[in-house]
C-alpha cells in the first residue's frame, strides 16, 4: 500500500509542477493566419491617426494609402485624422465597448495596455512578424517590407506588452533642449556639448534677474520665461531614471511617491520663486517664448524642432515677433553626462481583431506597408521624427537627407535634422517605461505634481513637507493609483485580478488528487481489514 500510495504521490507531484509551469504564463490571443490572402475579396478598412497642422503629415498618409491602393485594388483605407492621440485613446476605448473599433490605428503602448482590458480587441502580432508568407519581408508581399532584424531593436521591444507584441513601431522621437545661445553667451557661459541640471537651473536664475523698472535685464521686455518645458510627466520620468529612483516596477508597482520625486519638487518650486521656471500648460508653447526672445532653454519633443528657432518653417508667432539669435539643439540635462539617460517616445500602430481574419489580414497588409523606406523616409522629413527601421535609416536617400543640414529652412532646416541625429546617435541612451493597465494614469501623475508645485508656487502659497504629504495622497487619489489593488489603503500597491485559469486548473487538480488518495486510502485499509 505504501508503494502505492508513493507513485501515487510522485504522479500528483509531476502533474503539479507540470500545471504550474502554466501558472501566471501569457495567455496567449496570438491570430492564427489564414493559408493565403483572399484577392478575389473587396476590403474596407478604417485607419485612424493623429496630425495636428502640419499638411505635409497629411499628404504622406494620402499617397501611402493611394500607393497601398494600387497594389492591393481589393482593399480600401478609409483616412480619419485626429488632432491629439488623447483623442484617439477615448474614442478606442467608448468603440472597444460597442465592437466598432478601427481596423488601424496610431497609438501608445500605455494606450495598448489599457486597450488589452476589453476581450480579444488588439491582436498579438508574434506569429504574424514570423509568417513566412505575409510577415515582416514575407515572400508573398507586394511592396518591400523590412524584416524583423531591420527593425531597430529598442523601438520594436517598445511594442511589448504582457510579454507579446501588440505594435509595431511608426516613427521615434526623444526629447530635446533647444537653446537660445545668443542669450546664454550673454549671460557670460557657453553651452556645454552636454547639458547637466545645474548649468540650466544657473544659467536660468541668472536669466531671471530684473532692472528698476522691472524689464528682465537679458531681453529688456517685461516677459521672460528662461526654462520652459513641454512635457512635465517627461519632466519627472527623465530625473528619477537619471537618478536611479523608483517610478513603477514591471508589475505595476508604483514607486513614484518618494524622497527623490519629493527634492526633485522642492527644487522645481525654488527656481519657480526665482520665475526662472514655467510649463507649457501654465504659459503655451515652449516655442513661442524661444521664437520671440523670450526664452533661453525650451524643453520639446525632437518631433517639433519645425517650430523652434528664429526660422523656423511651422513657427506660430507674428514676423514682428520674430527675434534673430542662434538655435542650438542639445540632449536634455543630465545628472549624469557620462552616462546620458533620455527617454524614447513616438507613435505605433496596432490593429484590431474583428470576425473575419481575412479582414485581419487586410489590416495587417496595410500596417507593414507604413514601415516600408518611401514612407518612413517621407513622414520623417516632415518633422525631427526618425525612421524606426534601419532599412530607412541606412538608405541612401535618407542618408543624402541627413547630409544637406542648412541647404533651406524648410525640408533641410538645420534645427531639424539636428534633432533627428541626436536621436540616432544616442538611440542606445533611450529607455522607456513600463507599460501596465494604469501606466497611462501614472504618467499623467507625474506631470500633474510638477504641474501643481509650480502653479502654488505662482499663487505665492507654501510649500513645504506638509504641502507635499497631501500632494502624494490627492494626486494618488485624483488617478487612481491607490486603487491598483491596494488592500490596505497604501500607495503601490499592484492588484493581480482574478487567479488565472491555469492557476485555478492547478488548485482544483491538487485537491482532486488529494482526495483521490485519501479515498483510495481509505478504500485499501478497508479491504486490507476485511481480508484478516
Amino acid at each position: 500500500m505504501r508503494r502505492k500510495l508513493a507513485l501515487l504521490l510522485v504522479f500528483v507531484s509531476i502533474a503539479s509542477l507540470f500545471l504550474a509551469g502554466c501558472h501566471g504564463s501569457h495567455e496567449s490571443n496570438a491570430f492564427v493566419a489564414p493559408e493565403a490572402f483572399d484577392e478575389t475579396r473587396e476590403y474596407e478598412i478604417t485607419f485612424w491617426a493623429k496630425n495636428d497642422t502640419n499638411v505635409n503629415q497629411t499628404r504622406v498618409y494620402e499617397k501611402a494609402i493611394a500607393d497601398f491602393e494600387e497594389l492591393y485594388p481589393n482593399i480600401k483605407v478609409n483616412l480619419r485624422l485626429y488632432t491629439d492621440y488623447g483623442r484617439i485613446y477615448n474614442d478606442v476605448i467608448t468603440n472597444i465597448q460597442t465592437n466598432t473599433t478601427p481596423n488601424v490605428c496610431i497609438t501608445y503602448p500605455d494606450h495598448i495596455a489599457t486597450y488589452l482590458t476589453g476581450e480579444n480587441s488588439v491582436v498579438e502580432l508574434d506569429a504574424l512578424f514570423t509568417n513566412e508568407k505575409y510577415g515582416l519581408g514575407g515572400s508573398e508581399l507586394k511592396f518591400d517590407s523590412p524584416t524583423v532584424e531591420e527593425v531597430v531593436p529598442q523601438f520594436l521591444s517598445e511594442c511589448r506588452v504582457n510579454g507579446a507584441y501588440y505594435a509595431l513601431p511608426y516613427m521615434r522621437s526623444t526629447e530635446a533642449c533647444y537653446i537660445n545661445k545668443d542669450f546664454v553667451e550673454k549671460l557670460g557661459y557657453e553651452v556645454p556639448d552636454v547639458l547637466t541640471w545645474d548649468f540650466i537651473w544657473e544659467v536660468s536664475d541668472a536669466a531671471a534677474k530684473k532692472d528698476a523698472q522691472g524689464n528682465f535685464v537679458l531681453n529688456g521686455q517685461k516677459v521672460m520665461i528662461p526654462f520652459i518645458y513641454k512635457s512635465t510627466d517627461n519632466m519627472m520620468i527623465q530625473i528619477l531614471k537619471q537618478r536611479e529612483a523608483g517610478y513603477s516596477t514591471v508589475f505595476g508597482d508604483i514607486e513614484i511617491f518618494n524622497d527623490i520625486t519629493k527634492e526633485t519638487l522642492f527644487n522645481i518650486a525654488d527656481h519657480v520663486k526665482k520665475e526662472a521656471f514655467s510649463t507649457f500648460k501654465i504659459s503655451s508653447y515652449p516655442a513661442n517664448f524661444l521664437n520671440a526672445g523670450q526664452c533661453v532653454f525650451a524643453i520639446d519633443s525632437t518631433a517639433g524642432a519645425t517650430w523652434m528657432g528664429t526660422n523656423a518653417p511651422l513657427s506660430d508667432i507674428s514676423e514682428d515677433k520674430l527675434v534673430e539669435f542662434e538655435t542650438v539643439v542639445r540632449m536634455i540635462p543630465q545628472y549624469d553626462p557620462e552616462n546620458p539617460k533620455m527617454i524614447s517616445q513616438g507613435p505605433s500602430v496596432c490593429i484590431f481583431n474583428k470576425e473575419d481574419p481575412q479582414v485581419v489580414m487586410a489590416s495587417w497588409l496595410f500596417a507593414q506597408y507604413l514601415l516600408t523606406n518611401d514612407i518612413q523616409i517621407g513622414y520623417a522629413q516632415t518633422e525631427g521624427y526618425v525612421p524606426v527601421t534601419t532599412k530607412a535609416q541606412n538608405s541612401a536617400e535618407y542618408q543624402d537627407y541627413l547630409s544637406r543640414s542648412g541647404e533651406d529652412d524648410e525640408m533641410y532646416y538645420y534645427v531639424k535634422l539636428d534633432a533627428s541625429k541626436l536621436l540616432i546617435e544616442n538611440t542606445k541612451n533611450t529607455f522607456t517605461t513600463p507599460v501596465f493597465n494604469g501606466s497611462t494614469s501614472l504618467r499623467d501623475a507625474a506631470g500633474q505634481m510638477i504641474e501643481n508645485v509650480t502653479k502654488s508656487v505662482r499663487r505665492k502659497q507654501t510649500v513645504d513637507e506638509a504641502y507635499m504629504e497631501k500632494l502624494f495622497d490627492d494626486v494618488s487619489s485624483l488617478y487612481r493609483l491607490d486603487q491598483l489593488g491596494t488592500e490596505d489603503g497604501s500607495r503601490g500597491k499592484t492588484d493581480l485580478g482574478p487567479l488565472p485559469k491555469t492557476a485555478v486548473t492547478l488548485l482544483v487538480s491538487i485537491a482532486a488528487a488529494w482526495v483521490l488518495i485519501i479515498l483510495y486510502a481509505g478504500y485499501d485499509f478497508l479491504r486490507n481489514k476485511k481480508a484478516k
